[in-house]
This record gives structure tokens, sequence and C-alpha cells, in this order.
């Protein structure tokens, strides 16, 4: 689980967005909103050909693959919460394509305690809709990702990939492409 967005200062700072000791203090409290998305690219029949990876450093200074992925903010719709980290993680022309009704190929619960569930995020407890979303665009690393890497589904899901990414983020990628019958 990743938060990728800059802290905006005070006169900038759009509705929903919390000042950074107001987060922290709420992330003890309660679990938070966040979306996790999957950027794939499809081929004319709309089988998924390749997966786009962030490679960002974590904030222990390891470097690490990421999928997309932030806090939905008060007042602000799913839709727009994806379109909003996917253009903030690859790029203002990466046309996400997010369907008419969009729903989550599963719920990811990210516990601040190892082993609860497969996900883990030691700063909060927080539940994610997870989607695979298409991009038609030109996607270029963004913010702080250093690289975009797209990989055919099976590269993805390899073990030395997996080993890169952390929090349960390979499982929630592994779990993406057998939803969408890449992966037995």
């Amino acid at each position: 689980m990743t938060e990728t967005a800059d802290f905006p200062t005070d006169p900038e700072r759009p509705a929903g967005w919390l000042p950074p000791d107001e987060i922290t203090r709420l992330r003890g409290l309660l679990p938070l909103v966040y979306v996790d998305a999957v950027p794939v690219r499809v081929d004319d029949s709309g089988d998924v050909i390749a997966v786009g990876l962030l490679l960002r450093v974590t904030r222990e200074g390891v470097m690490s693959r990421a999928l997309v992925s932030g806090r939905v903010m008060y007042h602000e719709r799913v839709r727009d919460a994806l379109v909003r980290h996917i253009e903030k993680d690859l790029g203002p022309v990466a046309l996400p394509q997010i369907p008419a009704a969009p729903q989550p190929f599963t719920v990811a619960e990210y516990f601040p305690t190892p082993g609860v569930t497969p996900y883990h995020d030691p700063r909060q407890h927080a539940v994610s809709l997870a989607y695979v979303v298409p991009v038609l665009g030109d996607c270029r690393p963004q913010h702080d990702a250093i690289d975009l890497a797209w990989l055919t589904p099976e590269e993805a899901c390899a073990e030395q990939v997996q080993v890169e990414m952390n929090g349960g983020q390979g499982v929630l990628l592994r779990q993406a492409m057998a939803h969408v019958g890449r992966l037995a």
C-alpha cells in the first residue's frame, strides 16, 4: 500500500486532505479506504497482454515493485480516486479505461499486524478495493516512481518479481491475473 501524494500546503489543500499529524492519528483509530489498481494493456479481443509495475524506493531505502495505490478522499467517488492515482503514478495521458460500473475483483484488508491477512501496512488498517484497469495512453512513471516496467502476466507473477513486491501486493497481482484468466 503506497501513499504517493505530496502533502499540499494549507492554502492549496483540497477538501478531504488532512494535515500529516491528523492522518497519522486517525490511522491508529480506524480503517481507511484505499484503491489498488493493476494497470494493464489489452489486445483487440480484451485479453491482458501486459501488466504495468512501478519501481519505487520504500521508506527503508529498499527498491520494490508496486501497484498503483492510494487513499480515497472524503467526498470522492471511487472511480475518481482510481483516475487520480493512475494519472498521478502513470502520467496525465495514461488514459485509464474505468468501466461504467466499476466492480473490484477483490477487497484487500491491510493490517498493521503481519500475518492477519496476506496484506500488511505497518502504518494502518486499510480496506482497499482492487481493480484491473486497462490503460490506453502513454504511461511514464511519475511522482515518486522511478520506473514503470511492462511485463507479461506470466513474468509479473514469476517468483523473482513477486519477491520484489511488498505488503502483499504480489498476492494481489496474482489474484488480479487469475481474475482475468491469465493465471491458474
